[in-house]
């Protein structure tokens, strides 16, 4: 049985660092995100007694190592739920991305959201968000919250039923544009996890992460546009202290990175314009600003002379329809 699902990316608000348990892929402490669009990545899935193994193609290129891991994890996950008889048999992907991988735009948290949406309708599993939540962290922590959509909040916990992602409803959605600054940069997040906890920074984050976590539930509940993205400015600056102060130094911000930034907050100081810069692991940038002022921010972005887009608030991962193009 065949089914294609899409899924957008995650752009991070308080952001997890480290991982329990890389298998299980568990965070340390809690997370919070909103999906972005409409960039998206779209997956086929297909149980097929003629596919003798598993097969995974993105944008064209075959999956192998650490990634085909990850995904072979879902897939067992999904087999192991599924009574449906062809969920034994082989399954073949292929997932396309709308926008660039490893630059630091959360393409992991969207390929994953989307194999395990796929695979949970292909499988027949009547499965909620929050439990296909639990099956897309086994890829990547970030793509549970891909799945939910919008913002939300995925919990720390040892097992399916706590470590699952939540919607946090609010009203800034509505207003909430995210202008993208490209600065393309390589980067692998698997290797900033791994050494996290060796950084001296690290247990200074978890003391005040509790606190963020709650502090941006609130400002969400509240509507409170400045209050949320005042957060995950300072959240990036902790995330980027942390993971350059790990055994390896990673520093994956760039000048072109920097340059944004400061652009960021001469709009905020000398022009009183509601906009917060953030990041990821990578050298790109997320700029967050209210669609009154997204023209006036887009254009200083692109004067610091990168490639930008505009994108919004996304929903969850869901299924496509069969008129809306399989990818095999």
């Amino acid at each position: 049985m065949k089914a294609t699902a899409i899924a957008h990316p995650i752009q991070g608000i308080v952001k997890y660092h480290g991982m329990r348990d890389a298998q299980q892929r568990l965070p340390y402490h809690d997370s919070i995100s909103v999906c972005t669009a409409p960039s998206h990545s779209k997956t086929t899935v297909e149980f097929s007694m003629d596919n003798e193994d598993n097969t995974y193609l993105i944008d064209g290129e075959e999956v192998e190592g650490s990634a085909r891991d990850r995904l072979d994890r879902i897939v067992e996950e999904v087999r192991e739920r599924s009574d449906a008889p062809h969920a034994v048999y082989g399954v073949r992907m292929e997932s396309e991305n709308s926008f660039p991988t490893n630059v630091g735009l959360g393409s992991s948290s969207s390929g994953f959201a989307a194999i395990a949406t796929a695979l949970a309708e292909a499988a027949e599993l009547d499965a909620t968000l929050g439990e296909l939540s639990a099956i897309a962290r086994r890829g990547s922590a970030s793509a549970a919250r891909s799945v939910t959509g919008g913002y939300s909040h995925l919990r720390a916990g040892l097992n399916d039923q706590d470590c699952r992602s939540h919607r946090i409803d609010s009203e800034i959605a509505e207003d909430h544009k995210i202008v993208v600054g490209l600065v393309p940069s390589y980067k692998d997040t698997d290797d900033a996890h791994e050494e996290a906890v060796e950084s001296h920074m690290f247990q200074a984050r978890m003391a005040h992460i509790h606190e963020q976590i709650a502090e941006c539930r609130d400002a969400l509940r509240k509507d409170d546009f400045d209050r949320v993205f005042e957060l995950a400015e300072h959240d990036s600056l902790s995330l980027a202290a942390t993971t350059m102060t790990g055994p390896e130094g990673w520093v994956y911000w760039s000048p072109k990175t920097l340059q944004i930034f400061a652009a960021v907050r001469e709009l905020r100081e000398e022009d009183d314009i509601p906009v917060y810069f953030s990041t990821d692991t990578g050298a790109s940038v997320y700029v967050n600003t209210t669609e009154e002022h997204v023209d006036e921010v887009e254009e200083a972005v692109a004067d610091c002379g990168v490639q930008t887009a505009v994108w919004e608030v996304g929903g969850p991962a869901r299924i496509l329809k069969e008129e809306e193009q399989a990818l095999f």
